[in-house]
């Protein structure tokens, strides 16, 4: 009612998007190259997408018959499941330090934050959330094979997965007399679920690194080389801001959003370095810094959707207010959620 059909990204294409809208919304975007890799394999520009999630579409797809629907299906399946496991996951790791109060909120603030209905769409995010959170939990636990072989596909998932690999060889030294022990060795597993990606890039394309150079093609902004992020910041106040269309809603929207999502984010990331563990806040604080290297926040709010120590810190701060100081976070967040998922069902950019 409110947003003219935007005919282009749309899941499925125009012809089966105006069949059944509600089914093919949740692939716009994105979600139509993850669908591709999985039918017909890697094309030259797709190389930024990782493996492992259209590699699971393909197979969970094939067992409702592999064509189109069946892969889009499998899709939301996995993606849905996959938020379920993450959230368990959340629950269990948060347990470890905090109340039930703080964790509950936590939770309840992903699933509000703007940008949640990706976690259920045909993205990868609910499945390296789930990936990433129950290998920290497993690295908490010491138990190293486990949290070193969800790692690995973490790593095959997004490229931040690769974080984990450092941080936990943090946790492994941390405790236990710091002292080296010969299971830390499944720690080498983590860097094997990107670095399989290169060298298949490497075969097919002959270049390890096409998953940064194709980066440009998917947003004018968004550059190969690394732009550090004063300079992003920069670019957004001064070259972006004072040129945007403000009468047109859709863009206002999404380009204020990746500026408010940008400063929260920066300000949570620093702050979190003196309030929670050190690999939790390297976590959020690599998580945040990486993405940026491109030049653009445009992916940004939806990027962060996986950054749960900010999310944990949303939490103890929301937890030392009113009641009705919360209710009414909560319903602003829940407009937001909303007006976004309308703009991204409708084929419209919101991260």
């Amino acid at each position: 009612m409110f947003f003219p059909l935007q005919k282009k990204f749309l899941g499925g294409e125009l012809a089966n998007y105006l069949k059944a809208p509600w089914f093919w919304a949740w692939s716009n975007f994105d979600g139509e190259h993850y669908l591709s890799i999985a039918r017909n394999g890697y094309e030259q520009g797709e190389q930024a997408f990782f493996p492992l999630y259209p590699l699971l579409i393909r197979t969970v797809g094939r067992i409702f018959g592999g064509d189109l629907i069946s892969l889009n299906l499998a899709g939301l399946i996995i993606s849905n499941f996959a938020l379920l496991l993450a959230l368990y996951g959340i629950y269990k790791l948060l347990k470890l330090d905090f109340e039930e109060k703080i964790v509950r909120l936590a939770i309840i603030i992903l699933l509000l934050f703007p940008t949640s209905f990706y976690l259920g769409a045909v993205y990868t995010e609910s499945l390296f959330l789930a990936l990433s959170i129950w290998a920290f939990y497993f690295a908490r636990k010491r138990n190293w094979f486990w949290a070193s072989f969800l790692g690995m596909f973490a790593a095959g998932t997004r490229v931040i997965g690769v974080l984990l690999f450092p941080l936990f060889w943090i946790e492994a030294l941390r405790g236990k007399g710091k002292k080296f022990e010969i299971k830390y060795l499944w720690l080498f597993l983590i860097p094997l679920g990107i670095l399989t990606y290169m060298y298949y890039l490497k075969i097919r394309w002959g270049d390890p690194f096409a998953f940064i150079k194709t980066l440009p093609g998917f947003g004018e902004q968004r550059s190969a080389t690394p732009i550090i992020l004063p300079q992003v910041f920069y670019r957004y106040i001064f070259k972006i801001l004072p040129n945007l269309n403000y009468s047109y809603f859709p863009a206002t929207f999404s380009t204020l959003m990746e500026l408010i999502v940008s400063i929260l984010f920066i300000v949570v990331s620093v702050w979190v370095l003196f309030r929670a563990r050190l690999s939790y806040a390297l976590f959020l604080l690599g998580g945040y810094l990486l993405p940026t290297l491109s030049g653009s926040f445009s992916s940004l709010p939806r990027y962060v959707l996986v950054l749960f120590p900010a999310f944990l810190l949303f939490a103890k701060y929301l937890a030392r207010t009113s009641l009705l100081k919360r209710i009414l976070i909560f319903i602003f967040l829940g407009i937001l959620l909303l007006m976004a998922t309308m703009l991204f069902a409708r084929g419209y950019w919101v991260s």
